[in-house]
């Protein structure tokens, strides 16, 4: 079986690289790959369309060959399984060879055409422009969860953006590759760019609907999305060590009930007899939950330790 580790990757630097996940977007494709060949024709300097199918089951691998056989702008990375949109990215973020990476879904609900708008943006001095769907094509059921979405992202990360999970944007090498991208964190990749120090805005694109296929959108994206918020605000918001974490919670416990449990002794040693009060206990347990938070601190010091290794993924094929 044939894996790729998030390694940065062979071959000649290019100018641009248009990065496309795909899931079961068959129907889409050919016309995708021909309208982006459009726009990158106008653009100097080397570029590619690089395709990451992820693990796709409606033929999508036997159409990519055909496509790649006859277009040689055309890369394609094939997972053996679906590993989810965050995989598939950050393996194109590794094998990309271009300066700049232009991300988009392959749906065909963003836009080829402000590619060189986005480029424009970005020769403003940014690391990242994100997308922004404006006039937004799709139904309620997305858009009003996504406006509650990014609000909350917005004021929790600092970075003031309309539109997180835009699939349409534009990164210079050097930020992508900078992201630890895995699960579901895709939606906050403007939001991590952010805390890293990178400069990020938004450009208003335009969004077209869908016309092939089905949408990925599902109700366990509510749960997801705010369960992977707080691990980017714990664990990229500059408190990267679970020790510092858990042990400042720890210790703020262990010295309110270390207090209590001081009392109490001055009270014993001056001859006054003890008895079971509900202060005691409070004490009492604080400093056991100041015992446990260390305790969950050291742990979590120790697995986050042990797992600095690359991510690996089962590639079924690479065509390009």
């Amino acid at each position: 079986m044939t894996s790729l580790t998030l390694a940065a990757s062979p071959g000649p630097t290019l100018r641009l690289t248009v990065l496309v996940p795909a899931f079961n977007e068959a129907e889409s494709l050919p016309e995708l790959v021909s309208t982006i060949g459009v726009e990158l024709a106008k653009i100097a300097g080397g570029t590619e369309i690089l395709i990451i199918d992820d693990g796709s089951s409606d033929g999508t691998l036997e159409l990519l060959r055909g496509i790649a056989a006859g277009n040689p702008l055309v890369r394609v990375v094939s997972f053996r399984r679906n590993y989810g949109k965050s995989a598939a990215l950050a393996v194109g973020f590794a094998e990309a060879r271009g300066e700049v990476i232009i991300t988009m879904d392959a749906d065909l609900q963003d836009d080829p055409a402000e590619i060189p708008h986005l480029l424009l943006r970005l020769d403003e001095g940014y690391d990242v422009v994100s997308g922004w769907k404006q006039n937004r094509q799709d139904p309620i059921m997305k858009t009003m969860p996504s406006k509650l979405f990014n609000a909350v992202t917005s004021a929790a990360c600092g970075l003031r953006l309309h539109d997180f999970n835009c699939g349409l944007k534009a990164w210079r090498r050097e930020a992508a590759r900078s992201l630890e991208v895995y699960g579901e964190l895709h939606r906050y990749l403007p939001a991590l760019s952010h805390l890293q120090g990178f400069k990020v805005t938004e450009l208003p694109v335009r969004h077209h609907a869908r016309r092939y296929g089905v949408t990925k959108f599902g109700s366990n994206r509510f749960i997801n999305g705010f369960l992977d918020l707080l691990a980017v605000m714990f664990l990229h918001g500059g408190s990267r060590s679970p020790l510092h974490f858990f042990g400042r919670i720890g210790i703020l416990f262990g010295a309110i009930g270390g207090l209590i449990l001081a009392y109490f002794a001055v009270i014993w040693v001056s001859g006054q007899w003890l008895r079971v009060r509900p202060l005691l206990l409070f004490g009492v347990g604080l400093v056991i939950l100041a015992t446990q938070f260390i305790s969950l601190g050291l742990l979590g010091e120790m697995i986050a330790r042990g797992q600095q290794q690359d991510r690996t993924y089962a590639i079924r094929d690479r065509i390009g």
